[in-house]
């Protein structure tokens, strides 16, 4: 590292939440938080949801998440200057002192999911106290890293959790005593999902919470290039620094389980008739001419006995299962556990994607990662692509391989709720 202060982290352990003065949308000055909102960078569908945010109100986060230019450059230097520009009209204001966040989210069917947003000191992967579970692609890294250098901010919290005991614990005390009160916000965006946010202040409260956390490790839920980008920023800059720090939202799955969902592939040039005409012989096909709902649980079904995948982009969908073990012997890395051999995702990654269909994972002229299946199967059937449905792997596979230290192919699970984006962004330089 650049300086002794980071060195000093090898010595610390476990999660070191530190307060900030968080960003905040003055709700006078725009239409109304829920149209401000955007689901995190990476979940928006792009240009369909793009157009749509952007059109919500002119102050939406997109605008600074997303923004839109004919380079690289030009986009990074519009979103800082937009940032400015809302900081001194007073779109954006700091609040007044330092505090961490109580955030809530509660959906149309009862789910509540609630954590804590601060700024988490980066602590090194040898300390084992934040664990990724998915590797990373260095261009979108890239991307991240630049618009943070020209922003100066934390535009979105990513999304960890760890595993308290279930019981009342320091942070659920302050949690629960906290959400009695007032909140600073709330709004309920078109999804379904009313969001409350309060600011935990009080310093004995901060205390317990820090005090809490100190003694658990997280895994990243939401939010792998984003924690790449932290990492890289904070070796640029001479420690101490608040590039030693990244926006976050920590959430105990022990109270507050979350759901996994799959994220679906889009293969830009790859009809769906070459692309099932090519596993003849390596995979069973099946055709079904049913629904999505329908085409879903089969794939369901499927998966319980191996790997399995959905075709989709010709108006019906093509259940691939039982590959041929001569196949995966050849094609899957056997220096992993098995577990991570015989993922879903992998196979796709390793067999189908690399050694079948002969695309690279990282090109995005090639392929696509959105994470909701119907506009997945309609951009292929759009495009004259091809959709790839993927059935979901459950937290307890994830949270085991990153204890082993083993990533998962690239963009393998999609955990949520996700954090709203633009309800408290964090600026580097306050």
């Amino acid at each position: 590292m650049n300086s002794a202060g980071h060195s000093e982290a090898k010595t610390r352990r476990g999660l070191e939440l530190t307060p900030f003065r968080g960003l905040r949308y003055d709700p006078d000055r725009v239409g109304s938080l829920a149209a401000v909102t955007s689901p995190p960078y990476d979940v928006v569908v792009r240009p369909d949801g793009l157009h749509h945010l952007q059109s919500a109100d002119p102050y939406n986060i997109v605008r600074l998440i997303l923004p839109q230019a004919g380079t690289a450059d030009a986009r990074n230097d519009q979103a800082a200057r937009t940032l400015r520009r809302w900081l001194s009209e007073g779109v954006l204001t700091a609040d007044d002192e330092p505090g961490l966040y109580i955030y809530e989210q509660r959906d149309e069917s009862g789910l509540v999911q609630r954590g804590v947003i601060g700024a988490l000191r980066l602590s090194e992967p040898s300390e084992h106290v934040v664990l990724p579970h998915e590797d990373v692609m260095p261009h979108v890294v890239a991307d991240r890293a630049a618009l943070m250098r020209a922003t100066s901010a934390n535009l979105e919290p990513l999304l960890l959790t760890y595993r308290g005991n279930g019981s009342a614990a320091d942070t659920s005390v302050v949690l629960e005593r906290v959400i009695e009160q007032p909140p600073l916000l709330t709004t309920t965006t078109e999804d379904g999902f009313r969001h409350r946010l309060w600011a935990v202040t009080a310093p004995d409260d901060v205390t317990r919470i820090q005090s809490d956390l100190a003694r658990h490790q997280a895994l990243i839920a939401d939010g792998h290039h984003r924690w790449a980008t932290y990492r890289r920023l904070r070796a640029e800059h001479p420690s101490p620094s608040p590039w030693d720090y990244g926006l976050v939202l920590l959430v105990d799955t022990a109270r507050y389980p979350l759901r996994v969902r799959a994220i679906h592939r889009l293969l830009h040039d790859l009809p769906v008739t070459d692309a099932v005409a090519s596993l003849e012989g390596l995979f069973r096909v099946q055709r079904l001419e049913v629904p999505l709902s329908d085409a879903l649980e089969a794939l369901a079904g499927a998966a319980r006995d191996g790997n399995a995948f959905l075709l989709a982009g010709d108006g019906a969908f093509h259940l691939v299962d039982r590959p041929d073990p001569a196949l995966l012997d050849r094609t899957v890395p056997t220096d992993r556990p098995p577990a991570w051999r015989t993922l879903d995702a992998t196979v796709l990654h390793a067999t189908l994607l690399d050694q079948i269909w002969h695309i690279p994972e990282d090109d995005p002229t090639r392929i696509a990662y959105i994470h909701d299946a119907t506009a997945t199967v309609r951009k292929a059937e759009r495009d004259g692509g091809t959709a790839v449905l993927m059935h979901p792997v459950h937290e307890e596979v994830v949270r085991d391989l990153a204890r082993q230290g083993v990533t998962m192919p690239r963009k393998s699970t999609s955990f949520g709720p996700k954090p709203a984006s633009g309800l408290v962004l964090r600026a580097l330089d306050l």
